[in-house]
């Protein structure tokens, strides 16, 4: 008997189904965020990093233009098993000529759609109000200048349209997310208008009405930023309410809320009450929400909130990290695999059984099955969903990270 076959008897005896795991798993698709590979630089050669944002550290190999980042790409969903999705901001179009983020066309990531096809991949899609003179001031669609608010406006309405392009190409639900730096460094004096001027700006670049089939709308909150530490315009309260309220999805980012906050509690609320759900998921440490996804405690949490509440189907998954001072596309592969690994092991629990037992009072009994699920052979189960895709099983996949940066990301200077 294989180990596999050893640890599917072992959750058969728990009344878990290995191989309709399995099934359920190779279904999902992950957004994997294009802007670790190059420290969310972009094609603009733009300034430094602004809007709160900071990708510390110098590790060498860091992509520098198309090509280089779409080879890194290639690699690091090599090493993934499955077929996934890439996660684009506007600030990553490919075009010869400048073009102002207002300005920006589905032409201008024709490239990506090509690079899309050819791989089987979806994409997703940002728009890029960060690291630009409009937002010199940490302030973008809540700005009191109209003509700041306009060109960001207009910049959003084209994201928009660029995402339901990809949609209709690729045959695949593009999710075009808004986030906005917008916030004051200390206590503001009028905290109702820059949100009024916020609102007034999602009802205009929502107000065009694109083709659902192909494309879905999500607004992001966060607590705070770098800089703007002590305010900030779009808080999730302000989001949940517009989502409700306008027809979009709320997008929950695990590390944009307060340290004793926890997303996995919030997606159960949230699906009672919307359609379909919108998740970046990143590790929050301390203060920053930016590092490698782990298979840890809260990442495990909020793959089971999935499965328990059979959303697979109704949520939008997306990475958000960036790590410089590691090989970054170690970093893309170990948080693709260990959301994966996160979405097996929820599989892999037994649901019914557990919430019976909590159904009935059974608490001394629930904690020990839970307790001892904890060391079930998940990773006997993983091995084999790696192989049977082709990708290397366990820490084997390094090697040939280690391999493509001392022939390649070495030379790069």
């Amino acid at each position: 008997m294989t180990r596999f076959e050893a640890a599917k008897d072992l959750y058969k005896n728990v009344g878990v189904d290995v191989e309709a795991a399995l099934k359920k798993l190779e279904n999902v698709k992950i957004s994997m965020h294009c802007w670790q590979g190059d420290d969310v630089s972009g094609f603009e050669n733009a300034a430094a990093l602004s809007g709160g944002i900071a990708a510390t550290g110098n590790y060498p190999g860091k992509a520098r233009n198309p090509e280089e980042l779409m080879a890194d790409i290639d690699q690091a969903l090599s090493l993934v098993p499955g077929t996934h999705k890439i996660n684009l901001h506007a600030s990553y179009a490919i075009t010869d000529e400048k073009v102002e983020r207002d300005q920006l066309e589905p032409k201008h990531f024709a490239a990506w759609v090509q690079f899309a096809k050819e791989r089987g991949l979806g994409l997703d899609f940002n728009p890029t109000l960060f690291s630009h003179p409009k937002a010199a001031e940490g302030l973008t669609l809540s700005h009191p200048d109209k003509e700041i608010r306009r060109f960001w406006i207009d910049h959003c309405k084209a994201s928009r349209r660029i995402a339901e392009y990809f949609g209709k190409e690729l045959s695949s639900v593009a999710l075009n997310n808004i986030w906005i730096p917008d916030g004051y460094k200390d206590i503001p004096a009028d905290r109702l208008s820059p949100r009024r001027r916020l609102k007034e700006s999602l009802d205009e670049i929502f107000a065009e009405k694109l083709d659902s089939r192909y494309l879905a709308d999500s607004v992001e909150s966060k607590v705070f930023g770098i800089g703007l530490e002590s305010y900030t315009v779009g808080s999730h309260e302000f989001y949940l309410n517009y989502a409700a309220k306008n027809d979009v999805l709320c997008l929950l980012d695990n590390g944009h809320y307060h340290p004793t906050e926890v997303v996995s509690d919030k997606i159960p609320s949230m699906l009672l009450f919307y359609e379909r759900l919108a998740l970046h998921v990143t590790r929050a440490v301390r203060w920053d929400s930016d590092h490698v996804v782990l298979f840890d405690d809260e990442t495990k949490e909020i793959a089971k909130e999935l499965v328990r509440c059979d959303a697979l189907d109704r949520v939008f998954i997306g990475l958000d990290f960036f790590d410089a001072s590691i090989n970054r596309i170690a970093a893309w592969v170990v948080g693709m695999r260990n959301m994966q690994k996160s979405l097996l092991y929820a599989l892999l629990q037994p649901h019914q059984k557990l919430a019976e037992l909590q159904t009935a009072g059974k608490f001394s009994e629930l904690m020990t099955l839970q307790e001892e699920l904890k060391l079930y052979p998940v990773g006997d189960i993983w091995d084999y969903f790696c192989a049977t895709h082709n990708v290397p099983v366990r820490e084997t996949w390094l090697k040939t990270v280690l391999d493509y940066e001392k022939t390649v990301l070495s030379k790069r200077g």
